[in-house]
């Protein structure tokens, strides 16, 4: 399965494989961001604890729907 993986990145461009690493950055900021909006003691917008653990949790799975994009798009 690695083979396979580093295979494919060979074949892509230079601005494929660019794509690919701004991807997996967008993945982890948004991901990093969910889990400070909701564990973040001193948050510096005042919302009630139920908001940020919504607009946390929203982060997070936006974060994974990038994820499952950047898989989908990199097995082609």
């Amino acid at each position: 399965m690695l083979k396979e993986i580093i295979t494919n990145m060979k074949k892509k461009s230079l601005k494929e494989r660019f794509l690919l690493v701004i991807g997996i950055l967008f993945f982890m900021l948004y991901f990093a961001l969910g889990v400070i909006v909701i564990f973040m003691d001193d948050f510096p917008i005042q919302m009630p604890m139920n908001y940020r653990i919504a607009f946390g949790a929203l982060l997070i799975v936006y974060a994974f729907i990038r994820c499952w994009r950047i898989i989908k798009d990199n097995k082609e």
